[in-house]
């Protein structure tokens, strides 16, 4: 019988334990956590869209015409017109036939994964994938394959070797612990060359890049034919919640008909498909938050070079700092937190053993005030 006790000293020994902390305050450059305000580097709000007045109102309202819940599955009688309106929207916005909604991005990513590779084929996924990645990978019973970190040699080989028919690439865009983005041109074309579904999981890029926030794919000018499945989530860039997958007619029916997580769960309330909506518009609209963003990554990777922190290579809002050890991560974090500065403080098994780091992310709401603040308490607490 597993100890559960000495398990827990173990993880507190090694300064691995993860503890929650409570947040009495909405989303964005400044929150109130456990009674302290602090200046916010740790949440996925990209475009500080989260608390938007027009976006609560619109729930609110969504709330007022819906009721709070959806009351069962989208196949029984959950599926709103809220809804399908919010579908048809992504659909256009990421340039696809059709989207599905799902309640989050882990059960996008199982049911999309599950539903199309069975026993008889392989998945082939980066080494760095998001965990949703991987399980989906593992619990499809195909033969699961990881290459090492955007290796296109690598898994240029892996397909070349396999005789099976049945083959999916699946893929981070924008790595969630690096900030990195995946060359989808070259997975792209290595996938069509061996007769491949590529599968994208653009869960930080989409609202973030793009010249209107339309996601990865559109840094490479790629549609539809070169990314058969294209999964975001909702409560990052474009700050509420749930997921969708994009693609073909037919791979949205067959998800509708083939995805457990899909048939099998009670649909996400329509008052937050109502307020995505309006979210979605703003994130389109506002160009600016983008923009701003752009300023303040480069102002904050300036500051940090300058600071001799190791960055990583990085052009998005997620802007790891490399520590090595838990233990050092944790010391800096905690001194970060008695300054007035949250981040986010990634160990294994997040990421692999000696590359513990922050994870600060910036968010629109965040000042040149907030950043320069951040890089003076970091390079003392270093």
């Amino acid at each position: 019988m597993l100890d559960i006790r000495a398990a827990l000293q173990a993880r507190r020994e090694q300064f691995l334990y993860r503890q929650r902390r409570i947040t009495t305050s909405p989303q964005g450059a400044e929150v109130v956590i456990d009674g302290v305000r602090l200046v916010n580097f740790a949440s996925n709000d990209y475009l500080g869209l989260a608390n938007h007045p027009e976006v609560v109102r619109a729930f609110k309202d969504g709330a007022d015409r819906y009721g709070v819940g959806s009351g069962a599955a989208h196949l029984i009688v959950g599926h709103s017109q809220a809804h399908h309106a919010l579908e048809e929207e992504l659909a256009a916005a990421t340039g696809r036939e059709r989207a599905l909604l799902f309640s989050t991005g882990y059960m996008a990513n199982l049911g999309a994964i599950t539903a199309l590779i069975g026993r008889k084929g392989v998945v082939y996924e980066d080494r760095l994938n998001h965990a949703s990645l991987i399980d989906g990978g593992l619990f499809s019973g195909a033969r699961f394959k990881r290459f090492p970190h955007v290796d296109m040699a690598r898994l240029s080989a892996d397909l070349e070797s396999s005789n099976e028919p049945d083959k999916l690439v699946v893929t981070d865009a924008v790595f969630s612990m690096d900030g990195d983005i995946a060359p989808l041109d070259q997975l792209a074309a290595t996938s069509k060359q061996h007769n491949a579904w590529l599968m994208v999981d653009d869960a930080h890029g989409f609202g973030v890049l793009g010249e209107k926030g339309e996601g990865s794919p559109a840094l490479f000018d790629l549609g539809q034919d070169d990314i058969p499945v294209y999964m975001a989530t909702l409560g990052k860039g474009i700050g509420t919640f749930g997921a969708f997958i994009a693609g073909s007619e037919e791979l949205i029916e067959f998800l509708i008909q083939e995805a457990r997580t899909y048939v099998y769960t009670t649909a996400m309330p329509a008052a937050i498909a109502e307020a995505t909506r309006k979210s979605w518009r703003l994130a389109q609209a506002e160009n600016w938050r983008r923009e701003k963003l752009k300023g303040l990554i480069s102002r904050f990777r300036y500051g940090a070079e300058q600071l001799g922190l190791e960055l990583m290579l990085s052009q998005t809002p997620i802007q790891p700092v490399l520590l090595g050890e838990a233990s050092e991560c944790l010391r800096i974090g905690n001194a970060l937190r008695e300054k007035g500065f949250y981040v986010g403080t990634v160990r294994p098994p997040t990421v692999a053993k000696g590359t513990a780091r922050l994870r600060i992310t910036l968010c629109a709401d965040h000042s040149e005030a907030h950043i320069d603040g951040l890089l003076d308490v970091l390079g003392k607490a270093r």
